[in-house]
């Protein structure tokens, strides 16, 4: 909670700025992204192209008859310098190659909680148990019963018991319960999937933005499942929705450094010691869109991980605007005039997540998209800077980069507005919907119910390249990009979406703001 800024764009809202759309974040680009980006895919040339120039040198040799190695070899042994020469620099390059190529990181399997149905929480059950609270004056009841029918999410959300118990009891101990029902319900799960050991994980992360207990959550999950002495464990707070992303980076980061290695990442959010409970309406929207979830995700970079892995992580891209103040402070933890605690809303919010997600996805094109794109892409831009051109300029099509997309699912709004802004169809946004229908807001952890949909549906073929993308407070807009290494089976899944899967998609109705 608290953690995603544009969660809460996901209803019009208080302040009433915030009723316009994302602005659209494509029609204007800056250079210093676009140089970024290729930055980037430069940095990473050498291996681009040396790679599958070496195999074709090898595909080559092999094709040679045995006779014109046995002339080849005639003509070096009487020199015998130049070959010991040639050797040692082939040998040098070779380990310079090597030990400097980035190691492949592979998506071994993940899996997502799933609460027990007497967590479910209706539309009706949650303003009756707020109202119960005697917290909430009537109007303000009545702006979350709005929030509620306009907000994308459906009857079958779940809520920890502590926020539902009449009278609530926000407790330590309580947070406690539902962070281990979380993380422990969705490493059970991805432990029972890939027969990894617990003893075998040697990275461990943990993201959960407004709960940082101490001993710590990554702690925790140490201590229920005796991890080594030696595992590196890291445990990030306060980094929003967005934070998912970021633990997948910097998970890929410590592979990069630790081979034969395997990193857990767990994500999620904490409900019960976060609720508000007063009347400031900028706090009051992630009480109505914030449900219970999580997720884990286990990674290798071993090569012998590569035939049963699901995916492999071909780019991750990171932005953060926390260097402007109009973004930092355009979702702000604080108290209200009574002193209670939560998350306000800045004015400025819907334009800052644009300027965010323009940004990343300015980086990130350059990486991604086919030549042909780039190229219009390019010679838009030049007429438009350059010569000072007056034309439109020109929206890559990323769907011919991306066959399916992860949308963090933080409300209806800015799923409608990415659609829009992307050109995307609603194919594309089903998983982003249902996800937010089906199971709310569950902050970090939302992209993998999403891709956890998009494998329940059968859709995900070998080959396939999975978008995913969210955004938090800070102001941050990650992505990450994956290439399935093979046909996921959705009669062989276990995740939460496969006992009713052939209920979706359902139909959201699209109805006008609250400001209107």
């Amino acid at each position: 909670m608290g953690s995603v800024p544009v969660d809460r764009i996901a209803v019009e809202t208080q302040p009433e700025s915030l009723a316009g759309g994302l602005p659209n974040f494509l029609g204007s680009i800056k250079l210093k992204y676009v140089k970024l980006g290729y930055h980037y895919l430069i940095s990473n040339a050498m291996y681009i192209f040396l790679t599958p120039l070496i195999g074709v040198a090898l595909t080559h040799l092999w094709t040679l008859p045995a006779g014109d190695f046995l002339r080849l070899w005639d003509q070096l042994k009487f020199n015998l310098v130049s070959v010991i020469v040639c050797s040692a620099l082939v040998v040098f390059l070779a380990t310079i190659y090597f030990m400097s190529r980035p190691r492949s990181v592979y998506l071994v399997d993940f899996a997502c909680y799933k609460p027990d149905p007497a967590r479910k929480c209706t539309r009706e059950v949650f303003i009756k148990r707020s109202g119960l609270t005697g917290s909430f004056t009537n109007e303000n009841l009545a702006f979350q019963r709005k929030i509620l029918e306009r907000s994308g999410l459906g009857q079958d959300t779940y809520l920890p018991e502590a926020v539902m118990r009449i009278p609530p009891n926000p407790c330590m101990d309580e947070a406690r319960k539902e962070a281990e029902a979380v993380m422990f319900g969705a490493i059970d799960g991805l432990l029972e999937k890939t027969g990894v050991k617990s003893k075998d994980i040697g990275i461990l992360v943990v993201n959960c933005s407004l709960f940082n207990p101490t001993p710590s959550l990554s702690a925790m999950i140490v201590n229920h499942y005796k991890l080594r002495g030696n595992i590196l464990s890291y445990n990030l707070g306060g980094m929003g929705c967005s934070a998912g992303l970021i633990s997948i980076d910097l998970a890929k980061q410590l592979l990069q450094a630790n081979p034969n290695s395997y990193a857990l990442v767990v994500s999620m959010e904490n409900i019960t010691l976060n609720w508000y409970f007063g009347n400031d309406r900028s706090m009051l929207v992630s009480n109505c869109l914030f449900r219970m979830g999580g997720a884990a995700i286990l990674l290798s970079n071993r090569w012998s991980d590569r035939r049963r892995s699901k995916y492999q992580l071909v780019q991750t891209v990171r932005t953060h605007k926390g260097s402007e103040d109009r973004s930092y402070g355009c979702v702000f933890q604080k108290e209200d005039e009574n002193g209670g605690i939560g998350v306000s809303l800045s004015k400025d919010l819907m334009g800052v997540a644009g300027e965010a997600l323009k940004a990343n996805i300015t980086t990130l094109g350059p990486l991604v998209l086919p030549l042909s794109e780039q190229l219009l892409f390019a010679l838009t831009l030049a007429a438009r800077k350059v010569l000072k051109m007056n034309i439109r300029p020109y929206i890559p099509d990323f769907k011919l980069a991306f066959e399916h997309f992860c949308i963090h699912a933080g409300g209806r709004a800015v799923l409608d507005e990415l659609e829009k802004n992307l050109q995307l169809t609603e194919w594309h946004m089903e998983p982003s919907r249902m996800t937010l229908y089906r199971f709310g807001n569950t902050s970090s952890s939302s992209l993998w119910y999403e891709l956890a949909y998009t494998e329940a549906k059968g859709r995900v073929r070998k080959g396939d390249r999975t978008w995913q993308i969210a955004f938090g407070s800070g102001f941050k807009c990650n992505s990450a990009v994956w290439k399935a290494l093979r046909t996921v089976n959705p009669a062989k899944e276990k995740n939460p979406w496969m006992d009713e899967i052939h209920k979706f998609p359902v139909k959201v109705p699209r109805v006008a703001s609250i400001a209107s």
